[in-house]
């Protein structure tokens, strides 16, 4: 009962700019065991605090502008329209702040972008682009109700919704939503895999109404 009162008192609302320092701090730490982050960001001692850096630039520079961006008190998430799929390239001043942050391991993350951008349909579609719970937050629901209010979104417009899992035991979590996979990426330079998944709409094996 717990966990359901949780849900429902903490539900999925808009994040704006002065939430950045909340939402980075959650996704710092939801991302702490990640496999891409940890190759990534491979010194654990300071994985934390560029993380904190990296979400920080992510969502003020770039997310903020052209995503649908909400929050719960302990986890966050960002979905792309699929309007703004033409805008969600980082502009050159976010770019540069981000190969500052992750230094020498810059180009490995720009090579693993340009891989997994291969593997992006051209269908129109809403794609959740990131998300994640503080530890704290496990089993709560609040990361749940975050993936029902970007899919409620989906369903409403009749399209699917696309993400990219670099962590394999969150598979399951998805296919929960009525995810599958369609593919499994394999990056440059010994990254890890990603594993792209898709979700038809809710409503697309109705029969039409008579």
């Amino acid at each position: 009962m717990q966990n359901v009162a949780v849900a429902m008192t903490d539900m999925p609302r808009p994040a704006v700019i002065d939430d950045a320092g909340q939402i980075s701090g959650s996704l710092a730490r939801a991302f702490g065991d990640d496999p891409m982050m940890c190759w990534l960001f491979p010194r654990e001692s300071s994985r934390e605090t560029s993380l904190t850096r990296y979400f920080t630039t992510l969502f003020t520079r770039q997310y903020i502008r052209s995503a649908v961006c909400e929050r719960t008190a302990d986890a966050a998430a960002f979905w792309m329209p699929p309007e703004a799929r033409d805008q969600a390239v980082p502009d050159a001043g976010t770019i540069e702040e981000l190969r500052s942050i992750l230094g020498d391991r810059a180009d490995a993350f720009a090579e693993a972008v340009t891989e997994a951008a291969k593997h992006t349909p051209r269908e129109p579609h809403w794609y959740l682009a990131l998300i994640g719970a503080d530890p704290i937050a496990q089993g709560t629901g609040q990361g749940a109700a975050l993936v029902r209010s970007g899919l409620a979104r989906a369903d409403a417009a009749g399209l699917p919704a696309r993400l990219e899992s670099s962590k394999a035991s969150n598979i399951p979590f998805y296919e929960h939503f009525g995810f599958t996979v369609t593919d499994e990426v394999h990056l440059p330079g010994g990254g890890p895999p990603l594993w792209s998944m898709r979700r038809t709409p809710a409503d697309a094996h109705r029969a039409p109404a008579e």
